[in-house]
């Protein structure tokens, strides 16, 4: 216990001697939370649509009105030829082209139906699948609107009519940043906690200190518990920083217990940790440190949830990230803030933490055994 005791004095004292780690710890976290969650938004905004219009008719711009008001989706050309507008899509100046026949107002009086062209700019695909989908429900708006203003209806319908109230639970608002904000401070707190954990120990080898410490009487598990306790309590602050940045910036507030983020965290950064110094006891340079963590970190991010859902994934990567320690603090971080769970909710999650951080503290010792 005495030389863990050490060897955690040695690591804070070696830590705040350098002020580049402060600032790797504390201010680098703080500015990327204030600018990631504002880029990573998830809302499709100034849709800039295209009209080709044939007609004329004060039906269309009742249409194109109604297709504008929704503040989504804005007018920002009005072609009368159809190669016009291609060259916008071309251009990227346009995401949506609308091009109305001549006659359009005429056939919807007369016939009761009507239709228009419309094109998708599909270079952004996801950008391209929102805007479709916003259109289309505007025109089933603007449709339904036209039937019951213009077709009599008898006095008793014999159509049955289906009435659907939506409700959304967890995010009433549907606030981006209420999903996206716990996700994006797992992953700031993983790639501190794991890039500081390896860079440390990779650094006692390219000093040569390494050496003074494996003819010490100090055990390899003692060595390896007194790296870890100095990460593993920064890594508290740095969760600590990041939920009050999440509440006065960006008003995120946990409907759940917030012990119960610390208490998650606490199992979780020791994954983390020892991931990270089991990475060093494979290398020899801090470059190679960095390569092989980044390596790793996109994977583990990209198969976290926090961009793409999971059950959307292929199955091998669904099973890859059973594997992946980020998806469960993703999945845990939005349960606890979000839904309010419990305990009883997180349980098995907490288990597999316990179970992979054993396993990685025990490869990590026995890997440096063997190197020593």
């Amino acid at each position: 216990m005495r030389n863990i005791i050490t060897i955690v004095r040695k690591e804070f004292a070696q830590f705040f001697r350098d002020k580049a780690n402060i600032r790797m710890l504390l201010v680098m976290p703080v500015i990327q939370l204030l600018i990631l969650p504002l880029a990573a938004d998830y809302e499709v905004k100034n849709i800039k649509l295209a009209l080709i219009d044939h007609d004329h008719s004060p039906g269309v711009n009742q249409m194109i009105q109604k297709i504008t008001s929704s503040g989504y989706i804005h007018l920002v050309a009005y072609e009368s030829d159809y190669k016009d507008a291609l060259r916008l899509f071309e251009q990227d100046k346009a995401d949506i082209m609308i091009e109305v026949p001549p006659q359009f107002e005429e056939n919807l009086i007369r016939n009761n139906e009507a239709s228009i062209s419309v094109s998708v700019n599909a270079v952004n695909g996801a950008r391209a699948s929102i805007g479709g989908q916003y259109l289309q429900k505007i025109l089933q708006d603007y449709n339904m609107d036209i039937r019951l203003k213009w077709i009599q209806f008898p006095r008793f319908n014999p159509i049955p009519l289906v009435q659907v109230e939506s409700a959304y639970w967890f995010n009433p608002h549907m606030n981006y940043k209420q999903f996206m904000v716990p996700g994006i401070l797992v992953i700031l707190l993983t790639m501190v906690g794991a890039n500081m954990s390896a860079l440390n120990f990779v650094k006692e080898k390219e000093l040569g200190t390494i050496e003074q410490i494996n003819v010490s009487p100090i055990q390899k598990h003692e060595f390896i518990i007194g790296k870890l306790i100095p990460f593993w309590i920064m890594g508290q602050v740095v969760l600590s920083i990041g939920l009050l940045i999440a509440y006065l910036v960006y008003g995120v507030v946990p409907v759940g217990n917030i012990g119960l983020i610390y208490l998650f965290s606490s199992f979780y950064l020791l994954v983390v940790l020892a991931f990270g110094l089991l990475i060093s006891t494979f290398v020899q340079t801090q470059q190679q440190t960095m390569l092989v963590s980044f390596f790793f970190m996109m994977i583990f991010i990209l198969l976290s949830g926090l961009y793409t859902m999971i059950d959307s994934m292929p199955a091998w990567a669904q099973m890859i990230t059973k594997l992946d320690p980020i998806a469960y603090f993703v999945r845990v971080n939005r349960m606890v803030i979000m839904k309010g769970s419990g305990l009883s909710d997180i349980l098995p999650d907490i288990g597999i933490m316990i179970c992979m951080a054993s396993a990685l503290i025990s490869w990590a010792v026995w890997n440096y055994h063997k190197r020593s």
